[in-house]
C-alpha cells in the first residue's frame, strides 16, 4: 500500500485500504472560525486531532454565499501543509468582491480558487451548490455563474481533468429544498413515512416523486465524474441504510460516506435539525428534551448516541468511512472513537477551554426567530436585511436594534 501523503486523492487511498482489508476509516470536518483567535485555536485543535485519530482526510467548509472563500482556502492549505489529506468544500455561490474591486466573474473566481488549491497541493474538492448568503432566505445562482453542483463537477473535469478527487453531497432524507409540509400525514407511503420529520406539530417529507428526482440528480453528479458521496447529517440509521441501497438501485456504485453530526449542545441540535427538517426519532427527541438544561449530560449523551450510530453503521457493512462534523470541537468525537476502540484514550487530550471562539465566520444558520447575543444583550432576530444586518428584539425590553453582520452571534 502506497504511503498516505497529503497530495493524494481520497478515493485512491480508500481503494487501497479496502484492498488491504481495512474495514473502517474516519474523517473530520471543520469550519472557518470568525476571529483570528478562533483560527489560531482551530490550528491547535486540528493538530491534536490529527495526532490522536489519524483521519483519512480532513474537510474544510466554504461559507454561505462564498463568504469565507479566502479563509477556507487558507485553512485547507494549512491543513495540507501540516500533513492532512485536505478536502476543500467549494460552492457555486458568488465569491464576494474585495474592497476596491469591481464585481467578480463567478466562474473565473471559482477557477482561480481551484487553481490556487491545486498549486498548494490540495487534490480533493467537495463540489456543492451552497447555502444562501446571510440575509437571504433562498439560494440564487450568480449571474454568469454555475447553477448547481453538477455544473461545477462538469467544469472541474473539463478544465482540470483528473487532477482532483471530487466528492459530492447526498441527502438521505432529500435536500431541504425538496422537503415539503404534508397536510395529511395519512397519505404518506411507507417509504415516505420512514424519512418524514415533525416539527411544531407539522409533518415534513421529501415525497416519492421528489426523492426520485433527487436520486436521478445524484446519479448525474456521479456520472459526471464524482468519486464519492458524503451525506447530509442524519439521526436515523435506517434512513441512511435505505439511501445506500437506493444508490445501488440507481447504479450509483461509488462509496457513500455517512455525515455524522456530533451532538454537543441542545440548542444547536434543535436549531439545525429544524432548519434542515431532519428526521429525529421519537426516543432521541424525548431524551434530548429531558436533559436540555444539563450541558454536561448533553455531551455525555452525545457520546453514547454517537457510539450506537457508528456501531450500527459499521455492523451494516455498507460503509468504509465515518465522517464527523466536529463543529470545531473534540470531546464528543474523542469519546465516541475511544469507546469504539478506534482511538486510544484520546479523551486525555481534550482542551475545549477555547470553545467560545469556535463561532463560524459567515454562518448561514442565523434566521428569523433565532436567539442571538450582541452588545445590547440577548435577543431574538426579528428581521434579516439584505446586507446581513439583523433587526433584533432585545429580551426583556421593547427595544429593537439593528446590528451589522458579524456584530451579533447565535446562541447555541
Amino acid at each position: 500500500m502506497a504511503a498516505i501523503t497529503p497530495d493524494r486523492k481520497i478515493i485512491d487511498i480508500l481503494n487501497e485500504k479496502k484492498a488491504a482489508g481495512v474495514k473502517t476509516c474516519l474523517s473530520l470536518e471543520y469550519f472557518p472560525p470568525r476571529t483570528e483567535e478562533g483560527v489560531k485555536n482551530l490550528y491547535a485543535r486540528m493538530d491534536r486531532m490529527k495526532g490522536a485519530l489519524s483521519p483519512l482526510f480532513t474537510d474544510m467548509t466554504w461559507g454561505a454565499g462564498g463568504s469565507t472563500a479566502d479563509l477556507s482556502l487558507e485553512l485547507a492549505l494549512h491543513a495540507q501543509k501540516t500533513g492532512h489529506v485536505s478536502n476543500l468544500h467549494m460552492t457555486c455561490t458568488n465569491i464576494q468582491a474585495k474592497e476596491g474591486e469591481e464585481d467578480v466573474d463567478p466562474k473565473k473566481a471559482i477557477h482561480d480558487a481551484l487553481q490556487a488549491a491545486l498549486d498548494g497541493g490540495i487534490r480533493n474538492i467537495v463540489a456543492l451548490r451552497g447555502d444562501p448568503p446571510a440575509g437571504e432566505e433562498e439560494w440564487k445562482a450568480s449571474e454568469g455563474g454555475f447553477a448547481c453542483a453538477l455544473d461545477l463537477v462538469k467544469y472541474m473535469r473539463e478544465h482540470f481533468g483528473q487532477e482532483f478527487g471530487i466528492s459530492v453531497a447526498g441527502y438521505p432524507e432529500g435536500h431541504p429544498n425538496a422537503i415539503s409540509e404534508v397536510a395529511d400525514p395519512s397519505t404518506l407511503t411507507e417509504a415516505e413515512k420512514a424519512r418524514s420529520s415533525s416539527f411544531d406539530g407539522k409533518t415534513y417529507c421529501c415525497l416519492d416523486a421528489d426523492y426520485k428526482k433527487e436520486m436521478d440528480y445524484l446519479k448525474e453528479k456521479v456520472d459526471a465524474g464524482s468519486d464519492l458521496i458524503i451525506t447530509q447529517m442524519f439521526f436515523d440509521v435506517e434512513v441512511f441504510k435505505t439511501f445506500v441501497k437506493d444508490c445501488r438501485k440507481w447504479g450509483i456504485n461509488c462509496p457513500v460516506v455517512p455525515g455524522l453530526m456530533c451532538i454537543n449542545a441542545y440548542g444547536g441540535f434543535k436549531k439545525m435539525t429544524k432548519f434542515c427538517k431532519t428526521r429525529v426519532p421519537a426516543d432521541l427527541d424525548a431524551k434530548m428534551d429531558s436533559i436540555k438544561d444539563d450541558a454536561a449530560a448533553v455531551k455525555e449523551f452525545g457520546v453514547e448516541f454517537g457510539v450506537k450510530v457508528c456501531q450500527d453503521l459499521m455492523d451494516s457493512g455498507l460503509i468504509e468511512v465515518l465522517h464527523f462534523y466536529t463543529l470545531n470541537l473534540e470531546k464528543v468525537v474523542y469519546g465516541i472513537l475511544d469507546q469504539l476502540k478506534l482511538s486510544d484514550n484520546a479523551l486525555a487530550l481534550v482542551n475545549e477551554k477555547d470553545a467560545a471562539s469556535m463561532v463560524a465566520k459567515g454562518s448561514a444558520w442565523a434566521r428569523v426567530g433565532d436567539e442571538v447575543t450582541c452588545e445590547h444583550g440577548k435577543g431574538v432576530v426579528d428581521e434579516l436585511l439584505p446586507d446581513g444586518s439583523a433587526v433584533i428584539v432585545i429580551s426583556g425590553k421593547d427595544d429593537k436594534v439593528t446590528m451589522a453582520k458579524g456584530a451579533y452571534q447565535k446562541v447555541f
